[in-house]
């Protein structure tokens, strides 16, 4: 019956011990869970961190874009307006030019129409001059 009790008193010491290794184990498993909700948590917050931080960041870059886009539109526009400028100035010369070269051409084409008038004055002269002389020429011829 010694023996009885003996095992009697070992399994319930056993039990015990379970229980106390049961007991310790739900600890570490509450434990592990809180330091994993923690870890979570955390880890949370860092990308939240992060997200917001990469958000700023490409914002900033977004802004800093969108001013060198317009600083170059504006560079562009200007240079456009000066090519604008130096072309009408050339436009503007050219036509002076071309004004001043069909000045030029009225005045010989005026001066020409002065020659020929004088020319064609001259040749009805000498046209009529011609005729009166042959008129007094078959005079004289029919005399003699």
């Amino acid at each position: 019956m010694e023996k009885e009790t003996m095992v009697k008193e070992i399994v319930k010491t056993l039990e015990l011990f379970s229980d106390k290794i049961h007991a310790e184990m739900q600890e570490m498993g509450n434990q592990l869970r809180m330091e994993m909700q923690e870890m979570g948590n955390q880890l949370r917050t860092e990308m939240q961190e992060m997200g917001n931080q990469l958000r700023t960041e490409m914002q900033e870059m977004g802004n800093q874009l969108r001013t060198e886009i317009q600083e170059m539109g504006n560079q562009l526009r200007t240079e456009m307006y000066a090519v604008e400028s130096k072309l009408e100035a050339k436009i503007d010369e050219l036509k002076q030019e071309t004004n001043e070269q069909f000045k030029q051409l009225n005045e010989k084409i005026d001066h020409l129409r002065d020659e020929l008038s004088d020319t064609q004055e001259t040749v009805d002269l000498l046209s009529s001059k011609t005729l009166q002389h042959e008129r007094k020429l078959r005079l004289l011829s029919k005399q003699s």
